[in-house]
């Protein structure tokens, strides 16, 4: 393993990407709003995007579209903060072990 891979590193990467071709979250801010984006599995039509601090989420397209005014429906366990946190635990636990370099 490389003593220069880490998860900030990781993640700065993969947003240098189109939004389309991410295959980690990221953050996204309008009219006062952050968001966490999810990226889009292969079986799905768009990405959702979680508030970053409440159980909620809207389709990526509408958050594109409309920022802040988008239409955000409740989660019964999801937020933002989640969907990040879970994907920092996966690529950690990946570098710890070896499987990035």
């Amino acid at each position: 393993m490389s003593a220069t891979i880490d998860i900030d590193r990781i993640f700065h990467e993969n947003r240098a990407s189109p939004p389309s071709e991410r295959t980690l979250p990221w953050e996204e801010t309008r009219d006062g709003i952050t968001v966490v984006v999810e990226p889009k599995p292969h079986w799905a039509d768009d990405m959702r995007a979680f508030r970053l601090e409440a159980p909620e989420y809207c389709s990526y397209a509408d958050w594109t579209a409309n920022g802040g005014h988008a239409r955000f429906y409740g989660h019964i366990d999801t937020s933002g903060d989640d969907v990040m946190m879970t994907a920092r635990s996966l690529i950690a636990r990946e570098i710890a072990d070896g499987l990035w370099d």
